[in-house]
């Protein structure tokens, strides 16, 4: 579904990418792991096409995407979640939503839509026509990716989920991920600096460290790895 090949990726004279190069096949779960200042982040702005690379090729499903607009990335199925659960804390939480699909004009498929983020986030259910200024940080969060998921995209670009959470948000938000591989075929790119919780629902991973991805291969395969896991992931 995407292909990343010896993407650079700079600002200023920093190569916060060096090379890197991934691939992500239909209905997995893609972890990417690595410290502070790996290029995580920069990596999925760079495939969203919010950061143009210096050199490389990104495909989506054989198109180019260097060549598209970031508005046209959405229409092709691609959402991003960025760090930090940026919601508009003055609309309510039904607003939000709304806002994910405003590219959409279907009004049957847009209640249908806000229906199955209500019964697959059901603290949002309870709180839809509060401000989302009352959310707690979890409930933002969840908020956060159901506005991605209205635009019904194929592919995820998630950065930094659990970032501040409880471990039982956490573990709330990567069962919810492995329900939407499983039952709706959702491929995700998953940033995440819990290794161990990340491995834990993925299918493939890769780790960044300085730019460049220092080890990929099957999530299992990396989460078993206790010299690997001491020298790049902290546990």
């Amino acid at each position: 579904m995407l292909t990343v090949e010896d993407v650079v990726t700079t600002y200023g004279a920093v190569r916060a990418l060096d090379g890197v190069s991934m691939t992500v096949e239909p209905s997995t779960i893609t972890a990417v792991l690595g410290a502070n200042g790996a290029g995580k982040t920069t990596l999925l702005r760079t495939v969203n096409g919010l950061v143009r690379p210096r050199a490389g090729r990104i495909s989506y499903e054989g198109r180019d995407l260097l060549r598209t607009h970031v508005d046209e990335v959405v229409r092709m199925g691609i959402a991003h979640v960025p760090e930090g659960r940026g919601v508009i804390t003055e609309l309510t939480v039904d607003e939000n939503l709304r806002l994910g699909a405003l590219w959409r004009r279907n009004r049957t498929e847009l209640q249908q839509s806000l229906a199955e983020m209500y019964e697959l986030f059901p603290p949002l259910a309870e709180r839809r026509n509060k401000p989302a200024d009352t959310l707690s940080g979890g409930e933002r969060q969840m908020l956060a990716i159901a506005r991605a998921l209205m635009s019904r995209p194929r592919l995820l670009l998630l950065d930094e989920p659990s970032l501040g959470l409880a471990p039982r948000i956490t573990a709330q938000i990567m069962g919810t991920l492995r329900r939407l591989r499983d039952e709706q075929s959702l491929t995700v790119v998953l940033v995440e600096q819990n290794a161990r919780s990340a491995l834990s629902v993925s299918d493939q991973a890769i780790v960044l460290n300085l730019g460049r991805v220092v080890v990929s291969g099957p999530a299992v395969e990396l989460a078993a790895d206790e010299k690997l896991r001491h020298a790049y992931l902290g546990f």
